[in-house]
């Protein structure tokens, strides 16, 4: 026999009959904690993609700049010393790549792989411009060339000149990009907050236990969604003020990035201070030849039948082919204003991201029948608390404890970056690397197993540096979600009367719970 009095239910309570067993509103709570956190990701999804977007737009300039940056390099050495071009090609496409992945956040020395590039060039500076001869030097005597010009210094200061540049032009925009990820992680982490129990059972009550009277087609009042939502979303809200500096911080540096941090003008400039350090050898070739002989001997060479590919036989089809074209307005500097401007419109996400769940999804009308949480009517009459958890001592829908940790780790995480974006010094706090990928992977708040909670293993909520272009299956509302229940039994004792009314109700409800 069904009990309609809901006597064994723990949140849907009513003085009214009631179609909702236990397992039914066990259920309806977990789907109500599906709902907000689908519109929570719903509602981060412009904002995830703009960043993630401009990330990997960001990096692909980077890409064709560094490309471009090499090409000119050999254009200017094919004009100055043509046959210096064609061989050099090899260490200066090497020099490139590690300029590559410097700027865009490995973590080798730009001081080292400068040095290893003029290092790998002074051979064939020495074979061609110091000491020319027909034919090209033997292999051993190249490598003691080589090794040679460390203690040599034949480009002046030019390599740690080089690598200092490219380094003081590389940081800001290195600690621009990583900033983006961790923005990326944050969206992600508060994407997948843990709901307590006080507020899975707040939102229970107010998105489906007016389903349990047959009320299938009532929204919540609105002071009592946003007392609800604001409930459940009060960490959130704590994240305003340091995501506001956030968005600030990255605007404050990007204004800084010109001149000598200009990233595009130092590598577009890299080729005159390689031709001007060849140069400089070349001016000074009677003493580094005498240099050379003290340290390697006289010059010894290959035999003359591969002398046919050392002078202008080099010729311009052995050099690497010119690089992509890039449009006069897809720079670094103008990507980044438009990411900026952008991001501007979501300053203040975090600060309103309750109101407007309420607002555009989940509230109901002015003037229109609206749930108060006990029936329906016109009106809610209690108190309605503002956001943020000092704010939550008042609400009469939603206890709030305390801040959730994990919320508290990314805020800090975001003070910490928002000090490296404003060019603050951070004691003890190691690389922004390590701010990213900080522990804290588990949740915060009461959990049971009612609703099925996840264990603190679960991999939506770890933190994530590789950045994840939203698809659109990210972005699907499933806002309503109505278990599938079995057929009511039969009553089999009551008055025609009682019948009637009971009838109505299981018929009302079961059109609810199974039409979905």
């Amino acid at each position: 026999m069904v009990d309609f009095t809901g006597s064994d239910l723990q949140v849907c309570l009513s003085k009214n009959l009631t179609c909702c067993t236990k397992k039914m509103e066990e259920r309806y709570q977990v789907a109500a904690r599906r709902d907000i956190q689908n519109l929570l990701q719903m509602s981060s999804s412009s904002l995830k993609f703009l960043i993630s977007r401009n990330v990997a737009a960001f990096q692909e300039t980077v890409d064709s700049l560094v490309h471009q940056a090499e090409n000119h390099t050999h254009a200017v050495l094919l004009q100055t010393y043509r046959d210096l071009a064609s061989p050099a090609a090899a260490p200066i496409g090497e020099f490139f790549t590690d300029v590559a992945l410097f700027v865009l956040g490995s973590e080798l020395s730009l001081e080292e792989a400068s040095h290893r590039f003029f290092n790998a060039l002074f051979p064939l500076v020495y074979e061609r411009l110091v000491e020319p001869g027909l034919s090209r030097l033997s292999l051993p005597y190249a490598e003691c060339v080589r090794v040679a010009c460390r203690d040599l210094a034949p480009y002046g200061g030019a390599p740690s000149r080089l690598a200092a540049h490219i380094s003081r032009a590389s940081l800001p925009g290195r600690v621009f990009l990583q900033a983006l990820h961790l923005g990326v992680e944050v969206i992600n982490t508060t994407d997948h907050i843990q709901l307590s129990r006080e507020c899975r059972r707040g939102l229970l009550r107010m998105s489906y236990c007016p389903h349990c009277q047959g009320l299938t087609a009532s929204k919540p009042c609105m002071g009592y969604c946003l007392n609800v939502v604001r409930g459940c979303l009060a960490s959130l809200a704590e994240v305003d003020a340091h995501w506001r500096e956030f968005v600030r911080s990255l605007e404050m540096l990007s204004t800084r990035m010109h001149g000598a941090q200009d990233l595009e003008q130092v590598l577009l400039g890299v080729h005159e201070l390689v031709r001007d350090a060849v140069a400089h050898a070349q001016m000074n070739a009677p003493r580094l030849s005498a240099q050379v002989h003290r340290v390697c001997g006289h010059p010894s060479r290959q035999p003359e039948q591969v002398s046919s590919v050392q002078h202008g036989g080099a010729g311009q089809d052995s050099l690497p082919l010119k690089g992509m074209v890039r449009d006069a307005e897809d720079t670094l500097s103008n990507r980044r204003k438009e990411f900026i401007s952008s991001l501007r419109l979501h300053r203040a996400f975090y600060g309103g991201l309750a109101d407007q769940l309420c607002v555009s999804e989940l509230a109901s009308g002015d003037g229109l029948a609206c749930w108060n949480g006990a029936d329906v009517g016109k009106s809610y009459t209690l108190r309605v608390v503002g956001n943020g958890i000092k704010a939550q001592a008042e609400n009469p829908e939603v206890k709030v404890k305390e801040a959730d940790p994990v919320i508290s780790q990314v805020i800090d995480k975001l003070k910490h970056v928002n000090q490296l974006l404003q060019g603050k010094s951070i004691p003890k706090l190691g690389t922004l690397d390590q701010i990213e990928t900080g522990s804290g992977d588990g949740y915060s708040g009461e959990c049971d197993d009612e609703d099925g909670c996840w264990g603190s293993g679960n991999g939506a909520a770890k933190r994530r540096r590789i950045v994840t272009i939203l698809t659109s299956e990210n972005s699907n509302n499933h806002r309503y979600h109505h278990p599938q229940t079995k057929d009511f039994d039969q009553m089999n004792s009551g008055t025609r009367g009682t019948q009637t009314v009971l009838l109505a109700l299981v018929s009302i409800c079961a059109f609810a719970l199974l039409s979905g």
